[in-house]
């Protein structure tokens, strides 16, 4: 049996074009395990700086209480509420 030169090329493009897809695939497929084990990476990460978010804005209004700023003023820097006689109320000129 002999082959048409035309029948030849036919099936050389065909096997060809099946062994190009077959490696462009298999590059997908490794791209895609690559990206999957980024995506749990940056999961992981963001679980991570949810935690720490979280533990700052605690620490946050632990610092900005009114209490701790009236102790560290009065302990600190020695200041203390002033009597009803030192207080001077300065108004704005428009009022």
């Amino acid at each position: 049996m002999k082959l048409h030169p035309a029948a030849l090329i036919a099936a050389l493009v065909v096997a060809v074009a099946v062994v190009v897809s077959g490696l462009l695939i298999v590059t997908a497929e490794h791209q895609t395990g690559q990206l999957f084990a980024e995506l749990e990476a940056l999961k992981r990460e963001e679980a991570r700086l949810q935690i720490d978010w979280g533990r700052l804005q605690l620490e946050q209004s632990t610092w900005a209480t009114h209490a701790r700023i009236e102790s560290l003023a009065s302990e600190r820097l020695e200041l203390v509420v002033p009597d009803e006689d030192q207080v001077v109320i300065v108004a704005t000129p428009d009022q």
